[in-house]
């Protein structure tokens, strides 16, 4: 049996080998600088180079296969350097349909259709594996569309599990500056060896950039990278495309010709003049000052109301707007920040409201101001019941296509890589979450905000006619595809504070009960959530799940799978993590690329905008109780 290094070397095993047996390979000059072997008989085993450089330069290979059906085999594949185990890859069958023979070019594309899987291994092993395993289109060279694209996509979306940016950026720059064989190495490999960096970071970049973008790592890595570019140019002119696709991805230009680069002018070329477009600097240094955060303002001691503001928003923007949705003049109020030791700072008209870790300065208060600069909280629970009449005038299909057209501005800025952080490392990342975490508190609001104005309505039959709105507004959300609002509706009208209200619900119509009905079912968690996964996986893109089930999904297969196995990254795990994460992807954009969004009138968006929500459960319950008592 001969493995064929896919290099220059070639080495026999004899006897062959057996299921489960280990063979060592030595070679005093050359073995710990092979890039890959390419193939393992004709199974198409794959394993890694060696990077020893001890006395003993000794690569070990455990070949495995387990017995299956028809003469198929797992195959697995353990590399160990220095007698412990650094990657474990599984052969698995291309999903590619079956070429006929003329066309496959005998065995050798037969060997190409079976691939190996990352099991597990070491970052820097997996990472190598990634670069190798990838292939070059000669033509037009782009990388081939083929099941080491999803391999490489799981990398990017978890590598923070289990290695730094920092340390991800210093493995790639090593993979492109190192000189392979001692200096042996021809210009091909060598171009081809720069070129597959150069893809998974442009790669990297396109996935992650948002996440990326103020990270001082990052920006000394594509500067870094971009100089070896530039530098290489003159022995790899094939390099002026790759040198494109970084300016564009990461807003670079250079000031200087391939021509400039001879070999007489590298020695003197120590520092090249690059730097960023201004408007790729100011995006990143606004990025944080750009982001949208869910603002609370409490009117009351037990409520407030929820608005969506930048970042950047001072307390002169803040107090305008919720005056003219309480229908205050403005002079008459002021903005009070109530610190957790329950000190208070009357907020000038400029000062910022959110700090840089986009938390607000304290609890944030809308207080009268009267003639002695004495400040009153509102008080008066009056007013706040008047303003539920508003939701008698608004027609439901403009009401769920507002909070439809709200909920997709957030989700539709969600980063799948988003989750991962909020799984894995969630108050260490928190500046990483912030989009996943908005939606996630706009789901709460609009069920409490559901059940603030039942609960504000006063008489019966209002109450009635806002149940069957609220019920409808539920419908058309599920017709719209925004899962994450018809399930904060549903979950409203089931609180404990509505749900009691035996009199209400008895006057609901029939038709109205059979409807609400079949939209419960939809949220039946039983069999888990089996309603909700089959109807909501035949639904088309661009769409909104429930996030909190997704969430669940990934903590489950987080907490029921170890990370590490004997120190290696358990990459079956992350696979599961990538696999369920890419839903995001999957639900923002159908096939032509278009969004969710439809026109909403200025009326209703200005209700949907600011919700009026009740926070305390106690005083929730003594609302119902007061609308009907206990018998």
């Amino acid at each position: 049996m001969s493995w064929d290094c896919g290099l220059r070397y070639m080495f026999s095993v004899s006897p062959p080998l057996q299921p489960g047996s280990m063979c060592i390979l030595h070679d005093k000059e050359d073995l710990s600088r092979l890039e890959m072997v390419q193939r393992l008989a004709k199974d198409g085993c794959r394993f890694l180079q060696n990077h020893s450089k001890g006395p003993e330069r000794t690569c070990e290979v455990r070949y495995t296969t387990t017995a299956m059906p028809q003469s198929d085999e797992a195959v697995r594949v353990c590399l160990r350097e220095r007698g412990h185990d650094v990657l474990v890859l599984q052969r698995v069958s291309s999903e590619r349909p079956a070429l006929p023979a003329s066309a496959r070019g005998g065995g050798r594309e037969e060997a190409r259709n079976r691939r190996f899987m990352v099991v597990s291994g070491t970052p820097e092993k997996i990472l190598e594996h990634l670069l190798n395993d990838r292939t070059l289109d000669d033509d037009q060279g782009t990388t081939q569309v083929k099941e080491s694209d999803t391999l490489l996509d799981d990398f990017l979306l978890t590598y923070p599990v289990f290695m730094s940016t920092s340390d991800l950026c210093q493995a790639l720059l090593g993979h492109y500056c190192t000189k392979r064989c001692r200096g042996k190495e021809d210009r091909k490999e060598s171009l081809e060896r720069k070129r597959k960096v150069l893809h998974l970071a442009s790669q990297w970049m396109s996935l992650c950039r948002d996440f990326l973008r103020e990270d001082e790592h990052v920006k000394l890595f594509m500067k870094t990278l971009y100089r070896h570019v530039l530098d290489d140019l003159y022995e790899h002119p094939a390099l002026e495309t790759d040198v494109r696709e970084l300016q564009q991805l990461y807003q670079l230009h250079r000031r200087h010709t391939v021509d400039e680069y001879s070999p007489q002018r590298k020695s003197k070329a120590l520092f090249h003049q690059l730097s960023l477009k201004e408007n790729g600097l100011q995006s990143r240094s606004t990025q944080r000052e750009t982001k949208d955060v869910l603002c609370h303002v409490y009117i009351t001691l037990e409520s407030y109301l929820s608005t969506k503001a930048h970042a950047g928003v001072v307390a002169q923007e803040l107090l305008q707007a919720v005056a003219e949705r309480m229908d205050v003049p403005q002079g008459e109020l002021v903005l009070v920040a109530v610190t957790y030791t329950g000190g208070r700072l009357l907020l000038q008209p400029q000062d910022r409201v959110f700090s840089d870790s986009l938390r607000p300065v304290g609890r944030l208060h809308i207080c009268r101001k009267d003639l002695g600069e004495v400040l009153y909280p509102f008080t008066d629970n009056s007013e706040l019941q008047q303003r539920t009449a508003r939701m008698f005038t608004l027609n439901t299909w403009d009401v769920a296509v507002a909070l439809t057209n709200f909920d997709w501005s957030i989700f539709d800025s969600i980063h799948e890589q988003e989750l991962v952080y909020f799984t894995f490392s969630r108050h260490a990342s928190s500046h990483h979450t912030v989009a996943l975490e908005l939606l996630l508190q706009r789901c709460n609001e609009v069920q409490l905000w559901v059940v603030t104005e039942v609960l504000l309505c006063p008489t019966l039959c209002k109450r009635v006619q806002l149940i069957k709105k609220f019920i409808k507004i539920a419908a058309h959300c599920k017709a719209q595809r925004n899962l994450n609002c018809f399930f904060a509706i549903i979950m409203g009208l089931n609180a404990a504070a509505v749900g009691r209200l035996s009199q209400t619900w008895e006057k609901i119509p029939g038709k109205f009960k059979k409807l609400f009905s079949e939209l419960e079912a939809f949220t039946d968690p039983s069999l888990n959530h089996k309603a909700y996964r089959d109807s909501f996986r035949k639904m088309k893109a661009p769409k909104i799940p429930f996030l909190p089930l997704l969430l669940k999904d990934i903590t489950f297969i987080h907490e029921g799978n170890k990370t590490f196995h004997d120190n290696l990254v358990n990459f079956e795990k992350l696979h599961m993590i990538a696999d369920a994460v890419r839903l995001i992807r999957q639900c923002q954009r159908d096939h032509m690329g278009n969004g969710i969004t439809q026109k909403s009138s200025p009326e209703v968006r200005a209700y949907i905008d600011y919700l009026h929500i009740i926070d305390n459960q106690q005083t929730q319950f003594e609302l119902s109780h007061r609308l009907e008592p206990r018998a």
